[in-house]
């Protein structure tokens, strides 16, 4: 456990830390500020794994047209075991990983983590935790005139959960924002997939449906600070994939309901009646 809190510190909290710092000092000792500029440098740092998250993204899509790939859903229909593993086979043949799309989430859980302990610590008031504070911070790093830091933003506590108040109740505002971004983020920038009951495309809708609540949750319940990184990251997420020209903006309307190949589309006549079947 020491080991890992060792390598944890080392290679997480300490340099998120002292970045957060050196941010809030150059933009006037505003700790919310510096979160957003935090935000948007750990975004520019990830974008290439954002770029091969889209380029993943769009190999899947290519796959699920491929007639190789419609011919094991075809003949497996019924045994969803083997269709699974022949499809695993065709991903490796490939050169496709199912799960590349999904990497850019899994590498944010230890930035979410450790961007949490970064804020609490650096927040602390107490003279016994400013002492462990300063263990975190590198010598270039002036202390002495930033601590105790500054954690008030426009009607936020960076430390809290953020609550605004509005008629005698609590709002949580920015947890509302959070689900909301992250619905449209997922929404729009995930390709329309060929075949809706893949596999693959089955995984992806319930991460794009249970994500935006499981980040809201956060939002909801722990530093403000972190519900601050949600939103902006969500933001500047969506403004880079627009700029890549990548939005799939029809994924945020309905669709359609079509029949299937050699259904015949049963409609509603005038008088009721159905169209399109025998007469």
């Amino acid at each position: 456990m020491e080991l890992f809190d060792l390598i944890w510190n080392n290679l997480i909290i300490n340099p998120m830390i002292n970045t957060l710092l050196w941010i809030y000092s150059v933009v006037g000792n505003n700790f919310g500020l510096a979160i957003i500029l935090f935000t948007i440098l750990i975004r520019l740092i990830t974008y290439p794994l954002t770029a091969q998250q889209l380029k993943a993204s769009k190999a899947m899509q290519a796959m699920q047209s491929d007639k190789r790939f419609l011919d094991l859903q075809k003949k497996y229909k019924d045994d969803k075991q083997t269709l699974s593993q022949e499809q695993m086979k065709l991903y490796q043949e490939m050169g496709i990983s199912p799960f590349a799309s999904c990497l850019p989430t899994l590498i944010q859980l230890p930035i979410i983590f450790g961007l949490y302990q970064a804020i609490i610590r650096a927040l602390a008031a107490a003279p016994i935790q400013l002492l462990g504070f300063s263990k975190h911070i590198y010598p270039f790093i002036d202390a002495a005139n930033l601590l105790p830091l500054n954690s008030h933003f426009l009607w936020m506590d960076m430390g809290q959960p953020e609550r605004l108040m509005l008629f005698g109740f609590g709002v949580p505002t920015l947890a509302i924002l959070v689900v909301v971004s992250t619905y449209l983020q997922t929404k729009m920038m995930t390709p329309p997939s060929a075949n809706p009951n893949d596999q693959s495309a089955q995984m992806t809708k319930m991460m794009n449906l249970y994500m935006p609540f499981l980040m809201g949750y956060f939002a909801f319940q722990y530093a403000s600070g972190l519900a601050l990184y949600f939103v902006v990251s969500n933001l500047v997420g969506i403004i880079q994939y627009g700029l890549m020209g990548k939005l799939n903006w029809r994924n945020l309307l309905p669709k359609k309901i079509e029949a299937g190949p050699g259904v015949a589309k049963m409609g509603t006549g005038s008088s009721g009646t159905k169209t399109g079947g025998k007469k």
